[in-house]
C-alpha cells in the first residue's frame, strides 16, 4: 500500500483531517497501529471500549453475520448432499448385489446331472425365510450323493465352489466311515 493510500485509509478509520493524518503516519514511519495509538494520545480519535479499534464496527457485525448465514447454509447443504450421496450409494449397492443374485446359480446335481439350478436369490430368500428346512435338507442332501455349486461369471462363484467340492467330499467321507464300521460289525 503506498503512502497516500494509507493516509485515506487512516482518514476513513478515524475521521482526522488528510493534514493530522499525514503529519501522525510520517511521524510513525507510516506504521497505521502506530499511527492509530499517537493520535488516541493526541486525543483526537476516541480510545476504543473494548481494547481494539472497532471504527465502523456495525458494518462489520453485519457483514459478519451474513458470512455467518452463508457459512451455516453452505454446511446445511453439504449434509444433505452427503446425506443424498450416503443414500444414493446404498442403493446402487443394493441394486448391484440384486443383479448379481439373479446372474449367479445354486446347481443341484446327482451323479453329474443337473436336477436344479435356481438364482442365488432364491436360495438367500429360503435361507432367510426357512433356515431350520432348508440348511438340513441341504446337509442331508450332501450324504446322498447329491452336490452342489454354483455357474456365474465372477472368481468368488469359484472359490464357493471349492467350498461346495470339500463339503460334498467330506459326507462321502463320513458316508465311506459308516460302511466301514457296519462291515466290520
Amino acid at each position: 500500500m503506498e503512502n497516500f493510500e494509507k493516509v485515506e485509509k487512516l482518514r476513513e478509520k478515524t475521521g482526522v483531517s488528510y493534514e493530522d493524518a499525514k503529519k501522525v503516519l510520517e511521524e510513525n514511519n507510516y506504521d497505521m497501529l502506530e499511527a492509530i495509538i499517537a493520535l488516541e494520545r493526541q486525543g483526537k480519535v476516541a480510545e476504543p471500549k473494548t481494547g481494539k479499534y472497532t471504527a465502523g464496527a456495525s458494518q462489520d457485525m453485519e457483514n459478519v453475520k451474513k458470512f455467518e448465514l452463508a457459512q451455516s447454509q453452505y454446511e446445511d447443504d453439504c449434509k444433505k448432499n452427503n446425506f443424498k450421496e450416503g443414500f444414493k450409494k446404498i442403493g446402487d449397492f443394493i441394486k448391484t448385489l440384486f443383479h448379481k443374485s439373479l446372474e449367479i446359480n445354486f446347481c443341484i446335481n446327482k451323479n453329474g446331472q443337473s436336477i436344479a439350478n435356481v438364482p442365488l436369490l432364491v436360495l438367500v430368500l429360503l435361507l432367510l425365510g426357512f433356515f431350520w428346512i432348508t440348511l438340513p435338507l441341504i446337509v442331508i442332501g450332501l450324504f446322498f450323493g447329491i452336490t452342489y455349486s454354483f455357474t456365474g461369471v465372477d472368481k468368488v462363484v469359484v472359490d464357493v465352489n471349492d467350498v461346495c467340492n470339500k463339503a460334498s467330499q467330506t459326507a462321502e467321507n463320513i458316508k465311506n466311515e459308516f460302511k466301514k464300521d457296519e462291515e466290520q460289525n
